[in-house]
């Protein structure tokens, strides 16, 4: 009883009392979608910076001095993996630094296109929990007082999930299964296509750095007309004139934009992982379900 007793004593101090600034656990996320879920398991008992930041695009990103700072100064550098950084390991090795570099993909199946392993497994809410999982396990590992903040946090953060998981679900039941299918700009949202049913079509590849050959375009151009596909959609992180084309030589509606590879800033209409997540499903149904 005695030993019960003690371990909810420093359950209620750790949740209770907020950790100093310099006592938190600084960590680094590659980009702005990983630094959202490392802040909600986190809480304030870490300190998150993130180097590809809001709107930014991390397949293209170029890294700067000030980044090799904040590696060198890290716990934790959390990363994607499935080469979406390709940028990072150069990186990590000129900062020096004794940061553990923890990838969240870990335990996740990736799709893949061709030799490429499609990176977006986040666009999948239960692959989401994934990531979330591995980042509990990195940062009781780094901090193993603060554990009972971190599995709190995490557990309340996953039930949120779960919940956005069967909103996703309920709103695509809203649209004709005829008219599940859209255009976008790369091939960001496989996951999001497997997992819940709606078909993307994608004139460019898993990368953003990959540009649309001309016979490619013309093929998607004909597939829209022959397939009746009602809507395209530009991308936060991505050159709209492609999308702007194909909606002016197909007739298609351009439905909104979608986010992918990164949230917006706090006054952007995406500046969390389920704020993103429920745009996206929004756009999604408000062009496809009439």
């Amino acid at each position: 009883m005695r030993r019960l007793f003690g371990l909810i004593c420093l359950v209620v101090v750790a949740t209770t009392f907020p950790a100093r600034a310099e006592e938190r656990l600084h960590v680094v996320a590659s980009f702005s979608i990983l630094g959202d879920f490392v802040r909600n398991v986190g809480g304030d008992r870490v300190s998150v910076t993130t180097m590809v930041g809001p709107d930014g695009d991390v397949h293209v990103y170029a890294p700067t001095p000030a980044d090799a700072k904040k590696i060198a100064a890290a716990k934790l550098v959390i990363v994607n993996g499935f080469g979406l950084e390709g940028w990072l390991p150069r990186l990590v090795q000129s900062a020096g630094g004794k940061a553990s570099i923890v990838t969240v993909t870990a335990d996740i199946a990736p799709l893949t296109l061709g030799s490429d392993a499609d990176p977006h497994a986040w666009q999948s809410v239960a692959n989401a929990k994934t990531y979330v999982g591995n980042i509990r396990a990195a940062l009781i590992a780094a901090d193993p007082t603060s554990a009972p903040v971190f599995r709190a946090n995490a557990d309340a953060y996953l039930a949120k999930l779960d919940a956005l998981d069967r909103e996703v679900r309920a709103a695509v039941t809203q649209i004709p299964e005829s008219r599940r299918k859209v255009i976008s700009t790369h091939r960001a949202f496989g996951y999001f296509a497997a997992a819940y049913g709606v078909e993307f079509i994608a004139p460019v590849g898993v990368s953003t750095e990959s540009e649309a050959a001309a016979r490619d375009i013309a093929g998607i151009i004909t597939q829209v007309r022959a397939a009746k596909i009602p809507a395209v959609f530009l991308e936060n992180v991505s050159d709209p004139r492609l999308i702007r084309r194909i909606s002016a030589e197909t007739g298609a509606k351009v439905g909104g934009t979608l986010y992918s590879d990164s949230l917006t800033g706090e006054k952007g209409e995406a500046p969390t992982y389920i704020e993103m997540v429920r745009h996206n499903i929004k756009a999604l149904t408000s062009a496809l379900a009439n």
